[in-house]
């Protein structure tokens, strides 16, 4: 089993636990209710699909082979026992680099509670303690004011815009680059987010 999974991790309300398959209905739903709101800050791929999109259970089955190969983390976000988003700790790289970046969504009716930074958090601390990574990037459109306030609120180092660096619903976009390391937060930044009152409430 790759290191640091599978893991639950708790602050609080917020929990991060792996995606099951039972989720399917809770998850369709949120996605659907929440299309609009996310849609425009997606990844797409810019090559056509090779096929029909997947199930939740192949979804689910992909996301479970990809955690056990340690190339990613993938975490539904919990709040007060319910469903609310997803987080991924992506493109895992061992070796000299021993980073990885993390993508998140959250549901528009819980937005603004402090859930996104206190989960990022969350999965920060695990990434540099058990998962044994030494950095973590998020990359941010400049348009994405909520995703901003996130990084704001959890003090990370904006690295600078990377142009044309994600395909985003039929465009090459740009991206701000923002990082932290192991060095930076060595208590950890939930504890951070505890100390500024930013936990999620």
């Amino acid at each position: 089993m790759a290191r640091g999974w599978p893991a639950v991790l708790r602050e609080g309300d917020v929990v991060l636990r792996p995606l099951r398959r039972a989720d399917s209905r809770t998850w369709l739903t949120l996605r659907v209710r929440n299309a609009a709101w996310l849609e425009r800050w997606e990844a797409t791929s810019p090559e056509p699909a090779p096929g029909p999109p997947p199930t939740f259970g192949q979804f689910v089955r992909t996301l479970n082979q990809q955690a056990r190969s340690g190339s990613s983390l993938p975490f539904a976000v919990e709040y007060r026992g319910e469903l609310v988003g997803q987080l991924t700790v992506a493109t895992v790289v061992r070796g000299s680099l021993c980073s990885s970046s993390i993508g998140y969504w959250v549901s528009e009716h819980v937005a603004g509670r402090g859930i996104t930074p206190t989960a990022v958090a969350l999965a920060v601390d695990h990434c540099f303690g058990p998962v044994g990574l030494h950095r973590v990037e998020i990359n941010i459109r400049p348009e994405n004011a909520a995703s901003l306030r996130v990084v704001e609120k959890l003090g990370l180092r904006d690295e600078g815009v990377r142009e044309r660096f994600l395909h985003i619903q039929g465009a090459w976009c740009d991206h701000r680059t923002f990082a932290v390391t192991a060095e930076e937060v060595p208590g950890g930044l939930v504890e951070r987010l505890r100390r500024a009152g930013l936990l999620a409430r």
